[in-house]
């Protein structure tokens, strides 16, 4: 029986890539808000099963998780990134934005607990630089990043028979990333980007380390041009 892996926000960008790198080796779930917008990523995959919810949207999210009693892997890639100053913030904002990245990932991963645990399985949470660092105008989203940190070394802690891996990549020539550029006035240049396959390829290796390896956190960045 092959492993099974859940990977969110699997319908493009990075998620889809990690959807790329598993598909040989793994059962897919395969993790977006919709089933349309996983049209494009099952009609590679046809195999792979759609696991559409709104991932703050918890009761759907239950109703999800409670069909799943085994699951080897589990891929927490979708996130948002509303950025602003601090002073430009709303508290609404900050609430997303925590909400997203960190409520949501830790509600998801409790639900599955007893299925990651039968599986003694891998929870791989994609991170960032901003997990890191916090630089001026990311404050929101930094404070995701670094909370989301923390909660994978609690996981770690509390969960010893689960892998867990931090992976804090720098920017990706993503769609996301050319929203963020032009909010930022810029003119969006994909090679100052590492590719989603690059960091994809990081997951999958994380994933295939032999057991007596745990590789707790990877730190990818562009290379300098």
């Amino acid at each position: 029986m092959r492993p099974v892996a859940l990977i969110t926000g699997a319908g493009r960008g990075l998620g889809a890539a990690i959807a790329r790198e598993l598909a040989p080796t793994h059962d897919l779930l395969l993790g977006a808000r919709t089933a349309e917008s996983l049209a494009p990523i099952l009609a590679e995959f046809p195999e792979a099963k759609p696991w559409a919810a709104e991932l703050t949207d918890y009761p759907a999210v239950a109703q999800l998780a409670a069909g799943i009693d085994r699951l080897d892997v589990l891929v927490h890639n979708a996130g948002v990134a509303d950025l602003g100053t601090i002073a430009d913030l709303t508290p609404q904002q900050w609430r997303n934005t925590l909400e997203a990245n960190v409520v949501a990932v830790a509600e998801l991963t409790r639900l599955l607990l007893p299925a990651l645990r039968a599986a003694q399985a891998h929870v791989v949470l994609i991170n960032s630089g901003a997990g890191l660092r916090a630089n001026a105008g990311w404050a929101s989203y930094a404070a995701s990043k670094f909370a989301l940190r923390a909660f994978g070394d609690a996981l770690r802690a509390e969960e010893p028979e689960l892998r867990v891996t931090s992976i804090h990549p720098g920017r990706i020539d993503t769609d996301m990333q050319r929203e963020i550029i032009a909010g930022e006035g810029r003119e969006y240049d994909p090679t100052q980007f590492l590719k989603p396959e690059t960091v994809a390829l990081a997951v999958r290796n994380s994933v295939e380390a032999p057991r007596d390896a745990h590789p707790t956190e990877i730190v990818l960045r562009p290379t300098a041009r």
